[in-house]
């Protein structure tokens, strides 16, 4: 198997000069990541420089690095690593064979990005690449281009923001075969008047599609015609998804299945497919028909497709479900725990609703961040869902849900703590057999740590 890059190729990449000839098989500009073999870039931050780690990179296993002075050790040296990424980012797509594909949105980006791996590398395991964690940035995306293997089939890349500008930028470097939009909701709400602005913002990402390309948007979503009117002029080809009847990926059904998840009997152009999704929700129905929808767009395997989200397993922080052993007994845990807005809050929540065999439904919901002026009438709106869900305890979690306390008053049993080192005390000797646990929050208020307690046993 040829390296993912030689000196020589980084060099024509980034206009630098090599001192000391090697190839690489990974790239990373964290040292921490770095294993034997990779390519480490010493990036300039705003309170740190990557060149301090470069001894460390090599120490590692680094085989080579990208720096802007010189290094003892096999380096290309540039101008700026920071603008390197970016080239050998666009070096790595223009080299590329592999149908790409881009996907945005308020949420469920994530997850429609993973589905949509498990699907490709269903069809064809091991020539599939896709964006890690959440590298959706002006950093992570570049970097998750520069790490796709020159003989991949297929790239899925996670494009986000929080500001209007970024996503042009970020399609351009990704330049997709397909652009997804998964739902427009108020996230980051403090950087944008009005969530039309957010659509608009999350539309910028059919301006770097490729000729003959493909925009998937949600049918259902009151923007729909706003984001249809951004696609058309970059796009050949617009399809819409959803339960609408003018949808062009359609669920004309979906009911639970027999065990766990949901039976789909979907609509494509040309095309049918019944599938069951193993997660649970509408939101996941919907990210389903944007994944079929953009297989069938290239035209992949939509059977290799709808085995792989029968198959596809909760994701760390976004869905992932723990069984807690309790004297007694056990109690679930679903942890969605990486992130938080409004309408992510009350889609988790409807699902902790259907839950079934359940004693008692608890939610541990962390403070929603970044949504501005109506921050209070957001967390205030909470209320709704909550009760709706047959919530049995609320535990609150973050000065922004006093709002929501104040919403629910003696309608739900709930305490409300300031932060996450409270929410563990308070859950302490609570939890009991039959117990299903929701814990979401935006990643900043940490509830990622009552995860841990809990499905760790940690104190």
């Amino acid at each position: 198997m040829k390296p993912l890059w030689t000196a020589q190729e980084l060099a024509e990449a980034t206009g630098g000069h090599v001192e000391g000839d090697f190839a690489v098989k990974g790239v990373a500009f964290d040292s921490r990541e770095i294993e034997a073999g990779d390519l480490f870039i010493a990036m300039k931050g705003e309170s740190d420089d990557g060149h301090r780690f470069v001894e460390g990179a090599y120490a590692a296993g680094a085989a080579g690095a990208i720096v802007s002075r010189p290094v003892a050790g096999p380096h290309v040296l540039v101008a700026d690593t920071n603008a390197a990424l970016d080239s050998i980012g666009r070096a790595s797509r223009a080299r590329s064979a592999a149908h790409i594909f881009g996907v945005t949105g308020s949420v469920g980006k994530t997850g429609t990005k993973e589905a949509l791996f498990a699907a490709l590398d269903r069809a064809a395991p091991g020539s599939a690449h896709r964006s890690l964690k959440s590298y959706n940035n002006h950093t992570g995306v570049p970097l998750s281009l520069a790490r796709m293997p020159r003989e991949a089939r297929s790239g899925v890349f996670e494009m986000g923001m929080n500001h209007a500008g970024e996503l042009a930028a970020l399609t351009r470097l990704v330049r997709p075969h397909v652009a997804i939009v998964t739902a427009i909701a108020p996230a980051h709400r403090q950087f944008f008047a009005s969530d039309e602005a957010i659509a608009d913002a999350k539309g910028e990402i059919f301006q770097g599609l490729e000729p003959g390309g493909t925009a998937i948007i949600p049918y259902d979503s009151p923007h729909r015609d706003r984001l249809v009117a951004a696609a058309r002029p970059h796009a050949a080809r617009i399809w819409t998804f959803g339960h609408g009847e003018g949808a062009d990926i359609r669920a004309r059904d979906s009911v639970s299945a027999a065990e766990r998840g949901t039976l789909v009997s979907a609509s494509l152009p040309e095309a049918e497919l019944t599938f069951t999704i193993s997660q649970l929700g509408d939101h996941w129905v919907s990210n389903a028909l944007a994944v079929i929808g953009a297989v069938h767009a290239v035209g992949g395997d939509l059977a290799a497709a709808g085995l792989a989200l029968s198959d596809m397993a909760g994701l760390k922080g976004r869905g992932e479900r723990h069984r807690i052993a309790l004297d007694g007994g056990e109690a679930l845990l679903i942890d969605e725990s990486y992130n938080a807005n409004p309408a992510s809050m009350a889609a988790t929540l409807k699902t902790l609703e259907r839950e079934k065999g359940v004693v008692r439904r608890i939610a541990v919901l962390g403070a929603m961040r970044e949504l501005g002026e109506q921050s209070a009438a957001f967390h205030a709106a909470l209320a709704a869902p909550i009760e709706a869900a047959r919530v049995d305890f609320a535990l609150l979690v973050g000065e922004e849900m006093a709002a929501l306390a104040k919403a629910l008053g003696q309608k739900v049993k709930m305490t409300h703590v300031p932060d996450a080192a409270s929410a563990i005390d308070a859950l302490r000797n609570r939890l009991a057999p039959g117990d299903a646990i929701l814990v979401k929050g935006s990643n900043s208020v940490g509830l990622a740590a009552v995860v841990e307690v809990l499905a760790g046993g940690k104190s």
